[in-house]
């Protein structure tokens, strides 16, 4: 009886409703128009975001410390680069590792020239040559057909670990720039996720920008790391755990501190070396037919001279001071092959005289009076006037 009556109940009862399904279906025509919007999207952003961000760029500029991988906006300042302009290229001694804008070598060119701003400061901090190479191959195309100095720092053949040769894993400032696969960096023991991430980033300019966008407003960070930041104090603190991210988006690039106290000649870094002047110093010099960082100053040569450009190599000037008496002989040796290959291939290049030991930072950086001499000195060189002068 009691089953004859579910029955009955469900009878009047009836049918179930259908389950509430909020769906579209796209069609196949449809979904092309949507890959298509999307794809226009991608592709306009980044250039349409170059009209809306305040960029500010001046005689003396250069890549804010903070910003040194941001690769969109480097290549976002060389683009906006004179025909009459010359591009300095190279590590922190170019970009100025202990001096502020108003102290560096393209600023005492610019100063020697008479000419405010033809001088342009491109290099960038951390980075080496086998950076370098990634850094103009990928993000250097508008260096074309102007003159170009490129800096020739032997501090990275000073020792196998500088080269990048030791088996043991190492970790390096721009290893986005460094090549991924070939040829085979030792130390370098990215897996291969972030290798094949670092190849598309190169060829997708829509993830260069969102890389811009981490580097310029987020300290670095995609929004989630920065979100969770913890203020890095012993207590974790989130400050910005309840701030508005796109709050963040000031559409300016920032820039330099006003007040540098890492740099300029208040700065406690900003000092000699040495007061006696007596270096005892050994390095583990590698030999240039072994370098992999000389291999790679070496395509960097000549991938701007395939472009057009007019290459002219500054080797040095290093610290020579801080070496022991004994290692300045096979420094000397590899400084010379430098040049040899650089003659044999009609590259011109001015190898400078080693600067007072009190110009010194460390091995291979000037302090600011250490900058203008060595500006002074190349327009006083007749290899650098020939080439300058041709401009």
């Amino acid at each position: 009886m009691a089953e004859e009556r579910s029955r009955t109940s469900q009878k009047a009862a009836g049918p179930p409703d259908p389950p509430f399904v909020n769906e579209v279906r796209l069609s196949a025509r449809q979904w092309l128009a949507a890959a298509g919007i999307l794809a226009v999207c991608l592709a306009l952003t980044p250039t349409l975001w170059k009209r809306g961000e305040r960029f500010e760029t001046g005689d003396d500029y250069r890549i804010p410390y903070a910003l040194s991988k941001d690769y969109w906006l480097y290549e976002w300042r060389l683009e906006r680069l004179a025909p009459t302009n010359t591009v300095l290229v190279g590590d922190s001694v170019v970009w100025g590792e202990y001096v502020l804008p108003t102290g560096t070598l393209s600023h005492f060119l610019n100063a020697q020239s008479g000419h405010p701003g033809a001088f342009v400061n491109a290099g960038v901090n951390g980075l080496f040559p086998l950076a370098l190479e990634g850094l103009m191959r990928w993000y250097g195309d508008p260096v074309r057909h102007g003159k170009v100095l490129v800096h020739c720092n032997l501090l990275w053949m000073s020792s196998p670990k500088a080269d990048l040769q030791t088996d043991k894993e190492e970790r390096f400032n721009h290893a986005d720039l460094v090549p991924q696969f070939s040829p085979r960096i030792p130390c370098y023991k990215a897996n291969l996720e972030h290798r094949l991430a670092v190849l598309v980033e190169r060829h997708f300019t829509f993830s260069q920008w969102a890389t811009h966008l981490q580097n310029a407003c987020f300290e670095q960070k995609d929004i989630p790391h920065w979100t969770l930041d913890d203020g890095g104090g012993d207590s974790p603190q989130y400050p910005n755990a309840y701030k508005n991210p796109l709050a963040q988006i000031t559409l300016t690039v920032p820039s330099e501190p006003a007040v540098d106290p890492e740099r300029g000649p208040k700065s406690p870094r900003h000092k000699p070396w040495s007061t006696t002047g007596k270096g005892t110093t050994h390095f583990e010099w590698v030999e240039l037919n072994r370098s992999l960082q000389w291999s790679a100053f070496q395509r960097v040569v000549e991938l701007l001279q395939s472009r057009g450009n007019d290459v002219l190599v500054v080797v040095g000037p290093f610290n020579e001071h801080i070496m022991a008496d004994e290692n300045r002989t096979v420094f000397r040796q590899l400084r010379d092959g430098v040049c040899a290959w650089l003659e044999s291939h009609h590259v011109a290049f001015v190898a400078p005289e080693t600067l007072p030991s009190q110009l010194y930072a460390d091995a291979s950086h000037p302090v600011t009076e250490g900058y203008e001499l060595l500006a002074r000195r190349l327009h006083e060189d007749a290899a650098f006037r020939k080439w300058n002068n041709g401009r």
